[in-house]
C-alpha cells in the first residue's frame, strides 16, 4: 500500500518555532514544514506551490495585531480555511551553565519581545535584539555558542538545541494566546462554517460603516474582530477587515447580501470554523 504523501506547510520560523507548533497542532498527521524566514516569504511559498497550505500568526492577545499580515491577505488572495488559538508560553533559554547575570544581550522575533517588554524592562545593561524567528535565536546562541547571549522561545526550541532555561514564563500575561489563520490557494469545498474573515471598503461619509455594522447586528451576527488598515496611494482612505460569527447560515446569507449593498470592494477572506481557546 503506498504511503500517503504528507502534507507541506509553510511556517514563518524554523523547526521549534511557535509556528511548527500550530501547524503540527492544527494539522494532527505528520507534515512536512516548509521554512521561510519571513512572512511575504511563507506567502510566495504557497503562491508557487512549494507548499500545500500556510500558517500564519495574525494576532497576539498581548503584543496585538501583525498588521503587515493584513496587507499580505488582501495581496495574495489566499483562501483562509481554519484557525488556531495556541497558548504561548515565552522562556529565557542560555548555553548550559549560564548565569542571569552573564547575560549582555538577549535576542528574538519582534512580536515575541512585545509579549516580554516587563521582564526585559526590569533587566538594567542588557541589549534587546530582534531577528527573523524564536527558534533562529535559540539556535545561533547554540550553534556559536554566544555565553553572553540569551534567547526569548519555546520549551520545544529549549530541547532542540540544548539549551537551559534560565527563566520560565517571562511573557507579560500568563494567559497569553496567539491567533494562527491556515492559508490554502484552494477553496476546502463546503465546510459546515461558522465564522468569516472579510474586508471591504466605505464611503468617507458620516454613518458609512456604522451602517454596514449595523447590519450584520440587525441580522443577529456577532462582530468578534475590527482592524482598519491605510489603502496605499490614497491617504486618509482605509480597509476595514472584520471577523464575524453566525449560529444560523441563513442570516449570515442575509447580511452579506445587505452590506454588498452598503459597502465597495467586499472581499471574503474566508468561511470556516471557529476554534477553541483552551486555557493551560
Amino acid at each position: 500500500m503506498a504511503q500517503k504523501k504528507k502534507l507541506k506547510i509553510a511556517i514563518q520560523g524554523i523547526t521549534a518555532s511557535f509556528h511548527e507548533v500550530a501547524a503540527l497542532t492544527y494539522f494532527n498527521e505528520p507534515i512536512e514544514t516548509v521554512e521561510c524566514l519571513s512572512f511575504h516569504q511563507l506567502c510566495e511559498s504557497l503562491k508557487h506551490d512549494y507548499s500545500d497550505y500556510a500558517v500564519m500568526a495574525i494576532e497576539n492577545s498581548i503584543a496585538g495585531s501583525i498588521l503587515p499580515n493584513y496587507f499580505l491577505l488582501q495581496d495574495y488572495h489566499f483562501n483562509i480555511i481554519g484557525e488556531l488559538y495556541l497558548p504561548i508560553h515565552m522562556h529565557l533559554l542560555a548555553l548550559p551553565g549560564t548565569k542571569l547575570s552573564d547575560i549582555k544581550t538577549i535576542e528574538s522575533h519582534p512580536m515575541a519581545i512585545r509579549q516580554c517588554t516587563e521582564f526585559l524592562h526590569a533587566l538594567k545593561g542588557v541589549e534587546i535584539r530582534e531577528s527573523d524567528d524564536t527558534a533562529l535565536s535559540a539556535k545561533r546562541v547554540k550553534e556559536f555558542k554566544l555565553k553572553d547571549t540569551a534567547a526569548i522561545a519555546n520549551e520545544f526550541a529549549a530541547k532542540k538545541f540544548g539549551l537551559q532555561i534560565l527563566e520560565k514564563r517571562i511573557e507579560t500575561h500568563k494567559k497569553n494566546f496567539t491567533r494562527f489563520l491556515v492559508l490554502t490557494k484552494r477553496s476546502k469545498g463546503k465546510i459546515d462554517s461558522n465564522k468569516a474573515s472579510l474586508c471591504f471598503e466605505v464611503a468617507n461619509e458620516v454613518g458609512s460603516l456604522a451602517d454596514a455594522l449595523t447590519t450584520f447586528k440587525n441580522n443577529s451576527i456577532n462582530l468578534t474582530k475590527i482592524q482598519s488598515i491605510p489603502i496605499i496611494g490614497r491617504p486618509s482612505e482605509y480597509s476595514i477587515h472584520i471577523d464575524v460569527e453566525w449560529k444560523r447560515r441563513k442570516n449570515y446569507d442575509t447580511a452579506m447580501s445587505e452590506v454588498l449593498r452598503q459597502v465597495k470592494n467586499l472581499n471574503v477572506l474566508g468561511e470556516y470554523r471557529k476554534a477553541k481557546i483552551e486555557y493551560k
